[in-house]
């Protein structure tokens, strides 16, 4: 099967999970990925919240499947050698060291274009170059406050939350993937490599761009009157004090709220009282309440210029959503997304990572995939985001530490006896 990036040769110099996130995905479309990893160490998730004693752990193998791993020593004439060698037969090198790293290692941009002037170098830094903070490092949730994203997450009573899912790390990754392929296409253009940079920073605040929105209607209106704060003995500080927009001159938590321009909330249904996830997101569309109305029973609210506006209802919209609440008293999640679909309402429930990982669709289309690993043995990965008409991706376990040294040694041109001397000098 001809696959997308079939023949597109990757150095993967990349560890935990940002840079790792990207060269998978690389993998999934094709690529030919090489692990470069530190001889004896390797990627230091290997031995990460392990669940197995003795084999790798599942932060490494989800981030690090369709890819070959060699162990090398770069600190040794023989292994910037090798290197040298592998840069100049790829199309990309991928990292994510600390700022300044590479060059410390001998491997600034001009010395790779000379070794290769075709190729990419990918990075994930965590600001970016010329940023006041470019010398800090940054790791995930670090990312979500610097970017914005723990700021205006959580609760308008309790502290800035970060978010479970890795805005910070998975999602710089999936940023600098776009990169990549665009630089790619230039080169067909140009016939020249170029440096992309990804900054965790930028990536989740791009992600977060409808908060800045907010700023500036905020900055402009002085209120944000989709949100709890906005209305009238709601929402109170964690002193007991009402919260009004009279003294918020940033965005502020909204808890639920929704942000794209239509009013939503977590609603309670069927089993909440012993099941943490029995809620679905209700949203209040303005194209859809006369829908909302027929659903509710409230065939009243259609016509009334109390609620048949966003601005009328906009007041009173926290009483709705509660109204709406006690209409799921007697159906469970599921059931509700049914009933909302009906009318074509948007609504969804809260799944469980359990029921996530058990979700017999989310098996049949793939996005949650079987890894057949006769080392540690078969456990689940998140599958190709993406899908196709005309390629399936095939997803294969992660490597071994040092499982392909010597393919790749050999693929170097390394005979046996060269390959020999370099175990013995403990370069590889």
């Amino acid at each position: 099967m001809t696959k997308p990036l079939d023949g597109l040769n990757v150095l993967d110099f990349t560890h935990v999970q940002a840079g790792p996130a990207c060269t998978q995905m690389m993998g999934f479309l094709g690529a030919n990925v090489i692990k470069i990893e530190r001889r004896g160490s390797g990627d230091m998730t290997r031995g990460w919240l392990r669940d197995k004693p003795g084999v790798d752990s599942l932060y490494f193998t989800m981030f690090n499947c369709n890819k070959r791993s060699i162990e090398l020593d770069m600190k040794t004439p023989e292994g910037k050698a090798l290197l040298e060698d592998m840069i100049k037969r790829s199309d990309v090198m991928v990292e994510n060291f600390g700022p300044g790293a590479l060059d410390r290692m001998g491997f600034t941009w001009e010395r790779i274009q000379e070794l290769n002037p075709r190729v990419i170098l990918a990075s994930v830094k965590g600001y970016a170059e010329g940023h006041a903070n470019e010398h800090l490092k940054v790791y995930e949730n670090v990312a979500q406050c610097s970017g914005g994203a723990a700021a205006t997450t959580g609760f308008w009573d309790g502290p800035p939350t970060v978010s479970g899912a890795a805005l910070g790390d998975s999602n710089s990754g999936m940023h600098l993937l776009i990169g990549i392929l665009a630089a790619l296409e230039m080169r067909h253009k140009t016939g020249r490599g170029q440096k992309v940079a990804v900054a965790m920073q930028d990536a989740v605040l791009n992600l977060v761009r409808i908060k800045l929105r907010d700023q500036q209607r905020l900055e402009r209106t002085g209120i944000l009157a989709e949100y709890p704060q906005a209305q009238p003995n709601f929402a109170f500080d964690r002193d007991g004090n009402p919260l009004s927009f009279d003294n918020i001159h940033s965005v502020p938590r909204g808890g639920n709220a929704g942000g794209g321009g239509q009013p939503g909330w977590m609603l309670k249904c069927k089993g909440w009282e012993t099941d943490a996830d029995s809620y679905v997101y209700f949203t209040i569309a303005a194209n859809m309440w006369p829908q909302i109305c027929d659903m509710i029973d409230k065939p009243e609210w259609k016509d009334d210029p109390a609620y048949n506006t966003f601005e009328g209802r906009v007041d009173k919209l926290m009483d709705i959503f509660s109204f709406i609440e006690t209409k799921f008293a007697d159906k469970d999640k599921f059931e509700v997304t049914e009933w909302a679909a009906q009318y074509g309402i948007p609504c969804g429930p809260v799944m469980s990572m359990k029921e996530l990982a058990h979700d017999p669709s989310l098996r049949k289309v793939e996005t949650v995939v079987e890894v057949k690993d006769e080392i540690r043995g078969n456990h689940l990965t998140v599958g190709a985001p993406f899908k196709f008409s005309g390629f399936k991706p095939e997803i294969t376990r992660a490597p071994l530490l040092g499982e392909h040294t010597d393919e790749i040694l050999k693929e170097l041109g390394c005979d046996d006896a060269k390959i020999k001397e370099l175990h013995a000098k403990q370069v590889v």
